[in-house]
């Protein structure tokens, strides 16, 4: 029975030890602990807005000997009605929607307005040369003519 006596001091120890501690931190919580937000220095928001892509540029192109519409248009991915459009104005012979349209005929040293790799919205074309881009107004003298 010695032996029996001279354990409890050791399972007493233990029972204590256990009650002592605070088991509340082994269970899972049933509620998450709560965030308390930080101000932030400013009151503004943090949202920036985009930088806006650049708008495509023209670049000049001048025709060498043997150059087609075609061929310039494959040189800069783009289309040769493309071209035709952008340079109807200086050049009536590749209006499209002119009778003297003749798209095969460009001569070496004109000077072709072009984007790379951009075509022409057929839903938005661009005006057709010879459209007068702004009415006349009276502050430039214009003025209707008077009736009889």
């Amino acid at each position: 029975m010695n032996e029996r006596l001279a354990s409890w001091p050791l399972l007493l120890a233990a029972v204590l030890a256990v009650s002592a501690c605070d088991l509340s931190a082994l269970e899972p919580s049933a509620t998450p602990p709560s965030l308390t937000p930080v101000p932030s220095a400013s009151a503004s928001p943090s949202f920036v807005r985009p930088t806006p892509l650049p708008q495509a540029t023209f670049m000049v192109y001048v025709v060498a000997s043997g150059d087609t519409l075609t061929s310039i248009a494959d040189t800069f991915s783009t289309s040769a009605q493309s071209l035709a459009y952008w340079n109807r104005a200086t050049y009536p012979s590749l209006d499209p929607e002119s009778a003297n349209y003749d798209p095969n005929t460009i001569q070496a040293g004109w000077a072709l307005a072009l984007i790379p790799f951009a075509e022409v919205d057929p839903e938005n074309l661009p005006p057709p040369s010879g459209t007068p881009s702004e009415t006349p107004s009276e502050s430039d003298g214009a003025s209707p003519s008077p009736g009889p």
